[in-house]
C-alpha cells in the first residue's frame, strides 16, 4: 500500500516537473528555454512518459515551434532533439503522424537555411529523418 502511493507521488512530482519545463519554453529568457529543452530531453530519453505526453503533445509542439523559429543555434538543435524523442514517445500512430506533420515544413525551413547553425541544421535533419521513420503515414 505505502509502496504504491509512494510510486504515485514520485509520479505526480515528475509530471510536475515536465509542466514546469514546458511552461519554461515560453519564457522570454533565452537560458531559461535552453535549461527547459534540456531537462525535456533528459525526461524524454529516460522514462515512457506517452500518456503524460498524449494530452499535451499539442502545447508541446507548439512550444517546440516557437524554438525552432525564434530560436537560435544551441536552442534550435535542442528543440529539434527533443521533437525527435517526442515523435519517439508518440509512436507511428495518428498522434505521432499529427506531431510530425505539423512540424515537418518548419524542420525543412532550418535544415536549409544556410544562416542557421550547423549543430542546429543537423538536429532538425535528424529530427526529420527520425519522424519521418517513425510517424509519416505518407511513403513519400
Amino acid at each position: 500500500g505505502s509502496e504504491a502511493a509512494s510510486e504515485q507521488g514520485q509520479e505526480e512530482e515528475i509530471e510536475d516537473r515536465l509542466k514546469e519545463h514546458m511552461d519554461n519554453l515560453l519564457d522570454k529568457s533565452v537560458k531559461a528555454r535552453q535549461a527547459a529543452l534540456q531537462s525535456l530531453r533528459l525526461a524524454l530519453s529516460s522514462k515512457t512518459l506517452s500518456e503524460f505526453l498524449l494530452e499535451r503533445r499539442l502545447t508541446l509542439t507548439d512550444s517546440l515551434e516557437k524554438c525552432l523559429k525564434k530560436g537560435k543555434g544551441e536552442e534550435q538543435a535542442l528543440a529539434g532533439t527533443v521533437l525527435t524523442l517526442l515523435c519517439l514517445q508518440m509512436g507511428s500512430g495518428p498522434e505521432g503522424e499529427e506531431v510530425f506533420r505539423s512540424l515537418k515544413p518548419l524542420l525543412i525551413s532550418v535544415l536549409t537555411d544556410s544562416t542557421a547553425s550547423p549543430s542546429a541544421r543537423q538536429s532538425c535533419a535528424t529530427a526529420l529523418g527520425m519522424c519521418c521513420y517513425i510517424a509519416a503515414a505518407d511513403l513519400e
